[in-house]
């Protein structure tokens, strides 16, 4: 069902994707597009997979969305996760393409509950493993 504010649609998929990822850990990540008027999957990454992975899984030159559960160990020793919404808008990107994410990022998320947090990056060193590191904990 389209939203009024950002026209856009959510594919059940998307919602049911990150619900296993959540409660099943069955993906890494998830990478999702908008595709005409609705956001899609368009990746999944397996558990093994690492964090180079999933970036080197992100377009150089689109915007996606994105989530990634971080597994971390606390000054504690902790094991923890973190499950991480990315919207990825590279400089490089069109504008129209910018703006079309950046209008209908809040809607998506609503549609993710249990994102825990959101970073929002325009080149890769603004998403790097350290700074992940440093957010999660």
């Amino acid at each position: 069902m389209a939203n009024a504010a950002s026209g856009m649609a959510v594919e059940d998929e998307c919602k049911l994707k990150f619900l296993e990822l959540k409660s099943k850990r069955n993906y890494r990540f998830i990478i999702f597009r908008i595709d005409g008027q609705q956001v899609v999957v368009e990746k999944l990454g397996n558990p093994e997979e690492t964090y180079a992975d999933f970036t080197a899984s992100l377009p150089a030159n689109e915007c996606r969305y994105a989530v990634f559960d971080f597994d971390f160990i606390t000054d504690e020793n902790c094991q923890k996760s973190k499950i991480f919404f990315i919207a990825w808008s590279p400089d490089s990107s069109r504008v129209r393409m910018k703006m079309v994410y950046a209008s209908s990022k809040d809607r998506f998320k609503r549609e993710l509950d249990g994102i825990q947090v959101e970073l929002q990056a325009t080149d890769p060193s603004e998403m790097s493993f350290d700074i992940i590191k440093s957010r999660a904990l």
